[in-house]
């Protein structure tokens, strides 16, 4: 069959070749079978033994012209059929010219796009040779498009880039072209395309000139470099100059601390407490300022420890107390039992925005007070923290700035009261970097609501089933509360509520003794403020009428009370109030006899600030390394006064030979503190050192603290990195001192 097509196919290529020899074949054949065929019928029927018969040859004829009116007819209706197939074939082949034109028009259009494209294109086959070129690429070679077509030419590359391989198979990779305009940047893809389906594939590079982007990124990144590079500029720049006023600071607030210890006459006193609060100001504000260089420059990292709420809380309201009480404002806090004992986030970071917020409301408020509310917030594991205050309020216009650094409510207030204007901006970041939110409610003369929401989980540590401690039972109690102010009374009677008592806060002297006879009372709570007379009164009405009658007192009026007989009072709290403080005086039994109020012997409450330690038993042997005499004398005489004996050392060689020194002579010292920042050599040199001589030495190892004004994060590191156990932080903190000191001669004592 094959061969017979193949044969068939020969002769019609024949016939389309040569179409008139064919016709005249055509034309031939015919003739001669109508000629024969007519001839040999004719001759036949005049033959004598032919049969002829007339009828028969009339009725043969006329089947014959049937038969070729049949052949015309049939012929006819197939050449019709062939005109409208023709007419068909003719009108596709129109179209197909059409379509043929438009895709010859499409070709050069794409071509004319190719050749006048900005972009780099260039094909080239298996071998490398380039098939095909647009003028963007000669212009950019300097050669004719002839002259590169078949040829293998490139580029001369000065900087090739990284290649990457997209999934599709396009190669995509950036290069520095030597071009007479100069070096360019060309980002090239190239990947493998087929321009006819029986011709290999072709490989297409198309190149973008992206200098300009290149560029642009390039001074991106030396922008980016400057800034980081001005960001730590100016984070050391703050941190030298903290050290620089830092030291100096640290002997004028130690040394006005120690000569308020010292007699002075009461001029003498008031200017000595005036440096002394100027310092601890100025002490202020640069830690503001240090707090906003690390916000600014991404290096607050916080810390994920449980810590317990309540007391971080207490802690507040009692550091904040003083200042508070001076200015003849009530401070009070309160902690939902709901919440759990122990959370887990940062507790500094924390106490840092309370204390700011808390500080502030003091110091806008003249009358009346401040409360700190804990309570649960609003999502499931985040607590609400809310400092209300009674002070001046703030107008809804400036309540959208005061979170900006370094603005203020209006500069009426700003001249009043002072400050830089960091203390908000830098909370709300520090609540924003710990996941939460800080909002402001206030109005004009009414007020202001301060809320932190922060989420804060319950720790699963063995602390936080415990409970600091049990809650009592005041379930049909009745507790009446006598003072002539609002802010803890509230929140007092709202604790006694929820421990089930019946409480009544009475504010009128007269009124309360009208209630007395009304009821049995488990206890009646009396406010010193009431004043001395009216309290004596009262007590004395009470006897008959409650089992519990506690006074509540500020530490500067204890030794104001003055009774005359001691037995009218049970028990005595010391304001601000704490809950553990509270429950105990409410659950102590009445037979218990109270407590002395007179003034030349007081009794000490339970939850009375304690004042620092003595002095521990025997001193400790401390070498101290400070080449700045001031402070040199200042450590000198702080140690002196705790008990302790103390070593100077101006630099890190004479630190280090003393300490060698007193090895070698079997008399170490019990301690060192180091000085980061000295002449010939550092502390921080000094301590390797050191560290470098005890290692595989017998012996005990010597405890060496850091005394340091820089409180970035990284000389800290730095710090334990060279072998330090601690670190102070100037200006120096007395009561921290003998706390480290303390802790370690505790220590030392019980290893001996």
């Amino acid at each position: 069959m094959t061969r017979v097509f193949r044969i068939k196919g020969r002769i019609r290529r024949f016939e389309r070749r040569h179409p008139r020899l064919t016709f005249a074949v055509r034309s031939f054949m015919i003739f001669s079978a109508a000629f024969g065929g007519a001839y040999g019928f004719i001759a036949g029927s005049r033959s004598e033994n032919s049969g002829y018969d007339p009828h028969a040859f009339a009725i043969g004829a006329s089947f014959l012209f049937a038969l070729a009116c049949v052949a015309l007819a049939t012929l006819s209706m197939r050449l019709r059929w062939m005109r409208r197939k023709i007419r068909k074939i003719a009108l596709h082949n129109e179209a197909l010219a059409d379509r043929n034109w438009e895709l010859k028009e499409a070709e050069e259009r794409a071509r004319s796009l190719f050749e006048s494209q900005g972009d780099l294109i260039v094909l080239r086959d298996a071998s490398g040779c380039i098939t095909f070129v647009n003028d963007a690429y000669c212009e950019l070679a300097e050669l004719p498009r002839s002259a590169l077509i078949g040829s293998r030419f490139t580029l001369t590359v000065l900087v090739q880039g990284e290649t990457a391989l997209e999934a599709n198979g396009t190669r995509i990779h950036d290069q520095k072209i030597a071009t007479a305009l100069g070096p360019r940047w060309i980002a090239w893809r190239e990947g493998l395309v087929r321009s006819d389906a029986g011709s290999p594939a072709e490989m297409q590079c198309v190149g973008r000139d992206v200098t300009d982007r290149t560029e642009t990124e390039r001074a991106l990144g030396e922008a980016r470099d400057h800034a980081d590079a001005a960001n730590r500029a100016k984070s050391r720049f703050l941190a030298m100059a903290s050290h620089e006023i830092r030291t100096p600071l640290n002997g004028i607030i130690g040394m006005s601390g120690l000569l308020l210890d010292t007699p002075l006459t009461p001029e003498q006193m008031t200017y000595a407490r005036a440096v002394k609060t100027s310092g601890d100001a100025l002490l202020a504000l640069i830690e503001e300022l240090l707090d906003y260089s690390k916000i600014e420059a991404g290096k607050i990292d916080l810390e994920h420890r449980p810590f317990a709420l309540a007391a971080l809380i207490e802690d507040i309201t009692e550091l904040l107390a003083p200042r508070a009480q001076a200015r003849k404002l009530e401070i009070a806090a309160y902690v939902d039992e709901r919440l759990p004992v122990e959370v887990v986030g940062d507790a500094a970071r924390l106490r840092q925005v309370l204390l700011n917020l808390a500080g502030n409301a003091i110091k806008f408020t003249s009358t009346g007070g401040v409360a700190l509310i804990v309570e649960p917030g609003i999502w499931p594991g985040e607590i609400s923290f809310l400092v209300r205050d009674t002070g001046i309020g703030i107008a809804p216009e400036a309540q959208s700035r005061i979170f900006r650094e370094f603005e203020q409510a209006d500069e009426r207030i700003a001249r009043s009261y002072g400050g830089t204007g960091l203390g908000l901006s830098i909370s709300e970041r520090i609540v924003k970097r710990m996941s939460g939110r800080i909002t402001l409610e206030s109005q004009p003369g009414a007020g202001s609501t301060f809320e932190v929401s922060v989420p804060l989980g319950a720790s699963s540590g063995d602390g936080a089933a415990q409970k600091s401690f049990a809650a009592p039972d005041l379930t049909g109690q009745s507790i009446m509360l006598v003072t002539p102010q609002s802010i803890e009374a509230e929140l007092i009677a709202r604790r006694l509520q929820r421990w089930g008592g019946q409480t009544c806060v009475v504010a009128d002297i007269a009124v309360a003794q009208a209630l007395l006879p009304e009821r049995a009372w488990h206890a009646v709570l009396l406010d010193r403020a009431i004043g001395a007379a009216d309290l004596a009164l009262l007590g004395e009405a009470a006897r008959a009428h409650a089992t519990q009658r506690i006074v509540m007192f500020t530490p500067a009026t204890r030794h104001e009370l003055q009774t005359s007989s001691p037995s009218i009072f049970t028990g005595y709290l010391v304001k601000p109030l704490r809950a553990a403080s509270l429950a105990a005086r409410l659950t102590t039994a009445p037979e218990i006899s109270a407590p002395s109020l007179a003034g030349d012997a007081p009794t000490e409450p339970s939850d009375e600030i304690e004042t620092p330690a003595t002095a521990p038993l025997r001193g400790l042997s401390i070498l101290v390394a400070e080449d700045n005499e001031i402070n040199a004398l200042l450590m000198r005489s702080l140690l002196t006064r705790l008990g302790h004996h103390a070593v100077i050392a101006t630099n890190g060689e004479e630190a280090l030979e003393s300490w060698l020194s007193a090895r070698s002579a079997d008399t170490p010292y019990d301690l060192v503190l180091m000085d980061i920042q000295m002449p010939q050599l550092d502390g921080i040199e000094t301590t390797k050192r050191i560290r470098q001589r005890e290692a595989g030495q017998p012996g005990r190892r010597t405890p060496i603290l850091a005394l340091t004004a820089n409180t970035l994060v990284e000389d800290r590191y730095a710090c334990f990195e060279a072998g330090m156990d601690g670190f102070l932080i100037k200006p120096l903190d007395r009561e921290k001192l003998a706390d480290a000191l303390k802790g370690l001669a505790a220590s030392r004592h019980l290893a001996a």
